[in-house]
């Protein structure tokens, strides 16, 4: 298991971001699934149907891997989308407040090794592959659930759980995975 950990910062204003971008998301699918365009992921029904909540979920889950890479292009990007949600959350909460937003958490997400690499990697070229096979509105969902990812990953507390899951969880399937093609065995 790997034990490295990726340090990126993020503020009481970057999470609240964060929080206000999953509430959002699940008052439109509670509320009926996000109105005609969310809907129409759904099969065209309406209400609460959880396959809705699926391509938020996996941005989500790829902004969380994205903050669990130590460099590269996806790491630099997760470090831009926080440093985005800290500074939007700052203006807003010192303009609705009149108080400064202050660092809450730094790296508490442990980082991706090369066998969660070949899984991020894997999955990066399957989504570009398959960009023009999703809906419009799923692709916003992941998009959104991206951002989120990013600002509540490392966050602490409850969000550090998220981190805690799904970057293991990774690094173990790409061990898995590399065992079963390259040896023929799974580890």
């Amino acid at each position: 298991m790997n034990t490295q950990f990726t340090s990126t910062a993020i503020t009481g204003a970057g999470l609240a971001v964060g929080i206000a971008l999953v509430v959002n998301e699940l008052y439109r699918w509670w509320k009926g699934g996000g109105g005609g365009a969310a809907a129409a992921v759904a099969g065209g029904s309406s209400g609460r149907d959880p396959k809705v909540l699926l391509p938020f979920a996996g941005g989500m889950a790829f902004g969380t891997l994205m903050v669990a890479c130590p460099a590269g292009l996806l790491g630099t990007a997760a470090g831009v989308l926080r440093w985005g949600g800290n500074s939007i959350g700052d203006f807003l909460m010192s303009t609705l407040t009149g108080q400064r937003s202050s660092m809450i958490g730094t790296g508490s997400a442990p980082a991706l090794d090369g066998n969660g690499a070949l899984i991020v990697t894997a999955l990066v070229l399957a989504l570009f592959l398959l960009r023009k096979v999703f809906a419009k509105a799923a692709k916003g969902r992941f998009k959104h659930g991206v951002f989120a990812g990013t600002l509540l990953a490392i966050g602490t507390g409850t969000f550090a759980v998220i981190g805690q899951l799904v970057v293991p969880s990774v690094n173990g399937l790409g061990a898995q995975l590399l065992g079963a093609v390259v040896h023929g065995s799974l580890v």
